[in-house]
């Protein structure tokens, strides 16, 4: 059976769709883009602070669901260039490993709000 979650600590939607769906021990989590929960703006103007908040907000919905970012399986990372892929990828060890998730990383040509980066995860419930 499907389960719907919607944050009440992290970022919130800015459309028609949960934080995270659950399904068979596993959980879903929306694309996030490095809106400040507090103030609902973009928390940086530089790709590195981004990335940061983009990780701390997964972090975040994470707790709420009792699990933590060792519990990811695989994400997907959505950059507007890919010449910031250092950057990121460095911001990115620090919060995984060193049992690293699986991972695909993409260019698109934008992202909601104007964001840099945007992350979406798949977690294996506990």
């Amino acid at each position: 059976m499907k389960q719907c979650f919607l944050t009440r600590r992290g970022p919130k939607a800015i459309g028609p769709y949960s934080t995270a769906t659950i399904a068979d021990g596993v959980c879903f989590l929306s694309g996030m883009i490095p809106v400040d929960p507090s103030s609902g703006k973009l928390a940086s103007a530089d790709v590195g602070g981004q990335a940061r908040q983009v990780f701390e907000n997964i972090k975040t919905v994470l707790e709420e669901l009792e699990l933590s970012m060792t519990d990811i399986l695989k994400t997907t990372v959505f950059l507007t260039d890919l010449g910031s892929f250092g950057a990121v990828n460095e911001i990115y060890a620090e919060y995984f490993g060193p049992d690293y998730p699986a991972r695909s990383c993409v260019q698109v040509s934008a992202l909601p709000m104007g964001a840099m980066i945007e992350v979406e995860a798949v977690a294996s419930l506990k």
